[in-house]
């Protein structure tokens, strides 16, 4: 991977930061799977989020298959933090930006995962669990869904993410070999 590079095209983009990280300095937690199953409508519905990504000890498993992963930030303002709708929103210009950043990685890496904000909106109705995800290629996991605290993460590679007023950070994270 050439680093320079991919850091000079990461500057035309408009990410808050990013970090290159070994996966080695992921923290994995069955609390935040706990959160998922106990307080996210999505638990249970869609190919992206629990039970369907497999165990915590599976995600580390897959996660750690890789040595190396692209930590990114996008950061944006909203009206009313406390407006979950209006949040939530905000979370599709990320996800672009976390498929240029994909890109980017692609021409360089052989292989490459993504996980992201998502509990996957691309199908009107998700195929789990009777059938497989229609479109893999473009579905990208929540980072939470794998039990990841990404906060300590991005304490840990010195991202800012508790911002004053109703600033909202997203994370992804591209995992490449």
């Amino acid at each position: 991977m050439n680093r320079e590079q991919l850091e000079a095209q990461l500057a035309e983009l408009p990410l808050y930061q990013y970090a290159f990280i070994r996966t080695e300095e992921l923290c994995f937690s069955e609390r935040i799977r706990w959160i998922c199953e106990h307080e996210c409508p999505m638990y249970g519905k869609t190919w992206a989020c629990p039970p369907a990504v497999g165990s915590v000890e599976a995600c580390e498993a897959r996660c750690r298959s890789f040595d190396d992963a692209l930590l990114i930030a996008t950061i944006t303002e909203v009206g009313d933090i406390a407006n979950i709708e209006e949040t939530l929103a905000t979370r599709a210009p990320h996800e672009e930006i976390t498929r240029q950043v994909l890109e980017l990685v692609r021409r360089q890496a052989g292989e490459t995962m993504v996980l992201s904000t998502e509990a996957c909106a691309i199908c009107a109705h998700c195929a789990w669990p009777d059938g497989p995800c229609r479109h893999p290629e473009r579905m990208f996991p929540c980072v939470e869904s794998h039990g990841i605290v990404v906060t300590a993460l991005a304490e840990r590679t010195g991202i800012d993410f508790y911002a004053e007023g109703n600033l909202v950070t997203w994370f992804s994270l591209i995992f490449y070999r």
